[in-house]
């Protein structure tokens, strides 16, 4: 026997393993298999542990190709052969590739200390460009991006993938329909609890300066030795990346924006956290809790490397509670039904309760029965489960490529979120709260 709310589980998760197939393709509505002529093909540049996943992901999308790879480990190149199947041409020096005409566009997996560069090369080679989060390694690279993409006219599109997820979009369904009522509170956090999860990844035993160009990888980052701790771990330092504000924070962030619409930097945020357990020489803390303030509502952030509760984002209304993780959403309705005072009234004399409750009566008459409507229920929603969100947030990029549409995360976006997180991170390294000065474009405090 089906209860309204066994129904709605089990069929949305139908409903949904239905849709994410439609959406997987929909970037394709005209056909599944875009014609020879409509095939977009991509150089990958940084093919480390989040490149080669992109590799993975590129299979499942139809009409694209990988012409090329770029890393400055020979090792990551090699790897992204062997991702592929196939022979392609591979080199340390990215602008190589940004001089082929074959290619339309690039997806850019380096380090964070790297990107302004590379997308500002790539789009002044006429090339569209997908981005891995966060955008910018500086608050300035992002304002520089944008007039790049603008000038050049180029396709430019973040890699938080939430914002192209189905559950998400149900998500922003919810959000937009109401059901939430008023949100004024939002939280959302991410816990690892896990060597790899806190960055320490193992070296490869062939990591040395001959198997690395040591140069091309420090880039724009002040000049030093060689050492492989930084270049695996380049997460830790301050010199290339962005701690934990650019590797989690930034999805949490981004999913918000996409589902309330809010697109622009908070107005201010105040950081706390520590080194606690992670006592390897790393800068970035493996624990940081962030206080946002937007203008109609606050957001809690926090992300913890030293225990695995997992993921969600939780969105607090005056009439529900919605809450997502990476692979389930519910929504829970609040009771609405007004109740006479029954607390406060404890103190009164029997003989003023009982006048209060009997005019709160009249002035609250019982609904007839079969004029009654039943509240909502709890809702909840399952992702099919090979789905895979990157996939259609690279489907998302690549049909844009072709339609010269903005995509669904562009530069302005993706610079809004990035922004988010430097102000974590300037908080936490100030040691007091910090403002976004929208226009003199920095923070300040």
């Amino acid at each position: 026997m089906f209860t309204r709310r066994t129904f709605l589980r089990s069929g949305s998760i139908a409903a949904l393993a239905a849709q994410a197939n439609v959406l997987r393709w929909s970037a394709f509505a005209q056909s599944a298999f875009p014609s020879p002529s409509d095939r977009v093909r991509f150089a990958l540049i940084g093919s480390g542990v989040r490149g080669c996943q992109h590799l993975m992901y590129s299979l499942t999308v139809p009409g694209v190709e990988c012409v090329a790879v770029s890393d400055v480990y020979d090792g990551r190149q090699q790897a992204a052969r062997e991702y592929l199947k196939k022979e392609v041409p591979v080199t340390r020096d990215y602008r190589t590739i940004l001089d082929r005409k074959d290619i339309d566009a690039v997806l850019v997996a380096a380090p964070d200390h790297q990107h302004s560069r590379i997308v500002e090369d790539s789009c002044a080679a006429a090339k569209d460009v997908y981005c891995e989060k966060p955008l910018t390694h500086r608050v300035e690279e992002g304002f520089s991006i944008i007039d790049s993409a603008q000038k050049h006219k180029r396709i430019v599109q973040a890699g938080a993938q939430r914002v192209s997820s189905i559950l998400f979009a149900k998500g922003k369904e919810i959000y937009e329909s109401g059901k939430l009522g008023k949100v004024y509170a939002i939280e959302g956090y991410v816990d690892r609890n896990s060597a790899s999860g806190a960055w320490v990844y193992p070296i490869p035993p062939d990591a040395s300066e001959t198997t690395i160009d040591w140069n091309a990888f420090l880039g724009p980052a002040p000049k030093r030795s060689f050492s492989a701790e930084r270049f695996f771990r380049w997460r830790c330092f301050t010199d290339y990346g962005e701690g934990l504000g650019g590797d989690l924070f930034v999805h949490l962030i981004s999913g918000i924006m996409y589902i309330t619409g809010v697109n622009m930097p908070p107005l201010r945020a105040q950081s706390t956290g520590g080194i606690f357990r992670w006592k390897d020489g790393r800068e970035f803390p493996d624990l940081m809790e962030t206080l946002y303030d937007y203008p109609d509502f606050r957001v809690s952030i926090r992300c913890n490397q030293n225990n695995s509760l997992g993921e969600n984002t939780i969105f607090y209304g005056t009439d529900g509670t919605l809450t997502l993780n990476t692979t389930m959403l519910t929504f829970k309705p609040q009771n609405g039904t007004e109740q006479a005072e029954n607390y406060s009234i404890i103190g009164w004399p029997a003989k003023l309760r009982d006048e209060y409750l009997a005019n709160w009566k009249k002035e609250h008459p019982q609904t007839a029965p079969l004029a009654a409507s039943l509240n909502d229920a709890e809702e909840t929603f399952a992702i099919p489960a090979q789905y895979q969100d990157t996939a259609d947030h690279q489907a998302n990029f690549f049909q844009s490529v072709r339609t010269r549409k903005t995509p669904v995360e562009d530069a302005i976006f993706g610079n809004n979120a990035a922004i988010s997180c430097h102000m974590a991170n300037a908080s936490y390294f100030k040691g007091s709260q910090v403002i976004w000065d929208a226009n003199a474009k920095r923070i300040q405090g």
